[in-house]
């Protein structure tokens, strides 16, 4: 297992420079220069909201100026050598928009969509394994159509229409006010609270959230699950363990769900990217100070150092995902070992 580790870990070197080194490219190619922003923004402010022609020489020397300060007159390969050089020693260097340090505002939003992922996997998998058991074993029962039907509807539902209907109808927008529109927690929150009403301000908060941004997965997720479920019972060794007077129950949890939750392990690794893209979504539509809000703001921006920076952490969250789910993945199934062929 810990050769395995090694090796896996060694090849996660090349695969995150492909993925930035494409990334970088994309980001590059994107129509827009943030160098023009900046000094038509500034020069645009100083002239009262606009730049007259003769200002137009000014306005191009500014350009220069920020081309030259962000390193964008270097020619594409060398600004990547160079961010790659700073990505090794976790220095982003400085935001264009604001001048600040990327990293420290990364490390400030990190936690916030760590907290949102993370028990938006919970919800996915306490919510679709039991759905896709209960399906596994009622199979075409009504409590078995109803399921598969609310998966399929839930499946197709678009996340940004989802997000905005919950805003209109059920947080303050034209009828109810059960959920908070926005933020992790309430105007008036205090530290000086008790514990436990600090705890349930924060889950009243982040509920709905965690929901909408964990119901396509959970959806999908159940009906593999009940998939996977189906082809267990099927096997001879299921069949077997009845035959010798086992109790449903005692086949069913014992025998039939731990290697019907191999297939659902491999899947995490697909999960947290997906997660990792709707928080873009639900953060700036529900204004939390994650990555997903900064991320955006920044493309609009086009902040490079910080869009980059975020794309950099998001492709390590996702091959430490992939990790994860493949140790997972033998502790699941005892078949499988690593590092060694089993004799």
């Amino acid at each position: 297992m810990t050769g395995y580790l090694i090796k896996r870990l060694l090849l996660m070197v090349p695969t995150f420079i492909g993925i930035t080194l494409i990334g970088f490219f994309i980001m590059r190619l994107a129509p827009g220069d943030p160098a023009e922003l900046r000094a038509a923004g500034g020069l645009g402010a100083a002239a009262g909201g606009g730049i007259s022609v003769e200002k137009r020489g000014s306005v191009d020397e500014a350009i220069a100026q920020w081309r030259a300060q962000y390193g964008l007159d270097k020619p594409l390969h060398v600004q990547y050598l160079v961010w790659l050089k700073n990505t090794a020693t976790l220095s982003f260097g400085e935001s264009f928009k604001d001048n600040q340090s990327v990293w420290s505002k990364i490390a400030e939003r990190l936690p916030v969509t760590v907290k949102l992922n993370f028990w938006s996997i919970v919800v996915v998998y306490l919510v679709a394994i039991p759905l896709g058991v209960y399906s596994a074993t009622h199979p075409n029962s009504v409590g078995d159509q109803v399921t598969t039907l609310a998966a399929f509807i839930l499946f197709a539902v678009p996340l940004v229409w989802a997000a905005t209907m919950a805003i209109v109808f059920i947080c303050g927008g034209d009828f109810y006010y059960l959920f908070p529109p926005g933020g992790l927690e309430s105007i008036d929150f205090s530290d000086n609270w008790p514990i436990w009403r600090k705890l349930q301000d924060r889950a009243w908060h982040i509920f709905l959230p965690v929901v909408l941004l964990s119901y396509d997965g959970f959806a999908g997720l159940s009906r593999y699950m009940r998939a996977s479920m189906l082809e267990v019972l099927a096997q001879d060794y299921v069949q077997v363990a009845r035959a010798k007077g086992l109790s449903e129950k005692r086949v069913i949890f014992k025998h039939a769900l731990r290697n019907s939750l191999i297939p659902q392990v491999t899947i995490l690794a697909s999960i947290l990217p997906g997660l990792i893209g709707g928080s873009v979504i639900i953060e700036t539509i529900f204004s939390i100070p994650g990555l997903g809000q900064l991320g955006f703001e920044s493309v609009l921006a086009r902040d490079y150092p910080t869009v980059l920076a975020l794309f950099t952490v998001s492709a390590l969250l996702t091959l430490i995902g992939i990790l994860i789910s493949d140790l997972l993945l033998a502790a699941v199934d005892p078949r499988i070992v690593f590092g060694r062929r089993q004799q």
